[in-house]
């Protein structure tokens, strides 16, 4: 099984940092937050893993990747010329995934979960795409899965009441047939927003709750200076 890191964001609400640092190798105790995610995989058995990241901060995963090479083998960095959202370059992969299921992470967030665990579920539910879920103490703050059994029926976004305490983590298992819920003449596409809807309303699309595990949202300062102090 492939893994693809998505690290191409801009990162506005980390600005100043994110002018000069791109949002994926601000450090968390003195590691790239990305490496973390780069374990988390090599932890479970996936070890071939795809990189997108901005064509503009070339230079800097290039640096990357040579300060860590020794953590970094079979890691390949593909570039993206413009934003394309999280999921509108992936089609420009479909050659390197093939006909098997892959991973998909945001490479802004840590991670620390029973990734095993998460592989068998879907191994045993055969959907399209199955989204790790976490469990947060503020969930109001993000998106909250509506579940039917282990079926994800919609998110509601950012809700005065969630249903539940368990958001989406930003990493996910998905089969190849995920490209025929995509517009693919689109050139920026959301895999939240754009295809997951689709892929929901056909029954498709599995949640697992993720227990015993740990996430930390780096979006902010605040945020982030939380996952410094506690990871």
């Amino acid at each position: 099984m492939k893994g693809i890191i998505l690290a191409g964001g801009l990162g506005t609400r980390l600005r100043p940092i994110t002018y000069e640092i791109p949002k994926p190798l601000i450090t968390v105790k003195k590691r790239p937050i990305i490496n973390y995610i780069i374990d988390l995989f090599r932890k479970h058995g996936v070890d071939d893993i795809g990189v997108i990241v901005s064509r503009q901060h070339e230079s800097d995963f290039i640096r990357w990747r040579k300060d860590w090479q020794d953590e970094l083998s079979k890691t390949s960095l593909f570039y993206e010329e413009k934003p394309a959202g999280t999921f509108g370059w992936l089609k420009n992969l479909r050659d390197w995934i093939g006909n098997e299921k892959f991973i998909l992470s945001n490479g802004d967030e840590l991670k620390d979960f029973n990734l095993t665990s998460l592989k068998n579920f879907h191994e045993t539910h055969k959907p399209v795409a199955t989204i790790a879920l976490v469990q947060v103490p503020n969930p109001h703050e993000y998106g909250v899965p509506v579940l039917e059994n282990h079926l994800i029926r919609e998110f509601l976004e950012k809700p005065q009441k969630p249903p539940s305490d368990f958001i989406n983590s930003g990493l996910y298992i998905l089969e190849p047939e995920i490209f025929g819920f995509a517009d693919l003449s689109q050139d920026f596409l959301m895999i939240e927003k754009d295809v997951f809807p689709r892929v929901a309303k056909a029954g498709k699309l599995a949640g697992m709750k993720m227990e015993n595990g740990r996430w930390y949202d780096c979006g902010n300062l605040e945020r982030w200076e939380k996952a410094i102090k506690e990871w």
